[in-house]
């Protein structure tokens, strides 16, 4: 069953409004708003430039960079239940529907990275296929003895 496509910007529309709303209440510290609408303005710029493939694969970088950094602002600055009136926990609700939307989001923008052209090659230094091999010498034949006999040939035996 194929996925529908999403829009980038409809990505952007619903991560903006649930990152307004996280932080309608002043729990988050600013790097929480300014990660978040940072990587949404980078987002606008994949919006504008269709065909650059900078800016898309910066905006999916942001938005991982940002599951990491929201999951640290949630986990430290989540407020004790004594202190969690209405608008904190709409808030912190809000902030968190964000983060579980966004690794969604991000296989979504990856789709759109692969339409735009994008080739995606996971190389830690294991993958050694870029490698010029021309100076290598060649092992398959190898000139000299054969490493097993020759079997058309009759062994003589000795009694």
């Amino acid at each position: 069953m194929e996925l529908p496509a999403v829009s980038l910007k409809a990505i952007i529309l619903v991560h903006w409004l649930l990152t307004v709303w996280g932080c309608m209440n002043n729990s988050f510290p600013a790097s929480y708003a300014w990660g978040n609408f940072s990587v949404l303005a980078v987002g606008i710029w994949a919006i504008v430039q269709r065909d650059s493939l900078d800016a898309i694969v910066m905006f999916l970088t942001g938005l991982l960079l940002t599951v990491l950094t929201d999951i640290i602002h949630i986990s430290v600055y989540y407020p004790l239940h004594s202190y969690l009136i209405d608008v904190k926990r709409f808030s912190m609700g809000m902030a968190i529907f964000s983060l579980l939307l966004k690794p969604g989001s991000c296989y979504f923008v990856y789709r759109m990275y692969r339409e735009r052209g994008g080739e995606y090659i996971f190389n830690i230094g294991l993958n050694h296929a870029g490698r010029d091999r021309s100076a290598y010498e060649t092992i398959d034949q190898q000139e000299g003895s054969p490493l097993w006999p020759d079997s058309s040939r009759t062994a003589q035996h000795s009694y």
